[in-house]
């Protein structure tokens, strides 16, 4: 399945957070959600939240970047409705100044690891 939407991403309190805002159509509908990403001196992790239009819950990620700091892992703890619980892995890669690519992928009970979505963002000129 394909969709588009738009996200609009702010930095906030001081620069010390990224806030995104996302709105677009998944299976026939409307989709919105909204994020926020930072940089945990203390812990040395990103951490980030994200609620959406499709759930009831808050996910909550925490994770490094990779040696050239172009990439971003962070993992996620989430009960499932249907699946039960799922282990998130979330990558988020840094093409060039104006793309993004972000990749989720969810592990279930069993242990099996699939991709789950994939966006790219692309900077509006």
């Amino acid at each position: 399945m394909e969709s588009t939407g738009i996200s609009e991403r702010k930095m906030i309190l001081g620069g010390r957070f990224l806030q995104e805002d996302f709105t677009g159509d998944m299976m026939g509908g409307t989709f919105t959600g909204m994020g926020i990403t930072g940089y945990d001196n203390h812990s040395g992790k990103y951490v980030s939240t994200w609620i959406d239009s499709m759930g009831t819950g808050i996910l909550f990620f925490e994770g490094t970047a990779g040696p050239d700091g172009k990439a971003i892992t962070q993992h996620s703890r989430h009960d499932d409705p249907v699946r039960g619980p799922v282990t998130w892995r979330s990558v988020t890669r840094m093409v060039d100044e104006n793309t993004h690519l972000f990749e989720m992928f969810g592990t279930d009970q069993t242990g099996r690891e699939e991709m789950m979505f994939e966006i790219t963002y692309t900077r509006k000129r």
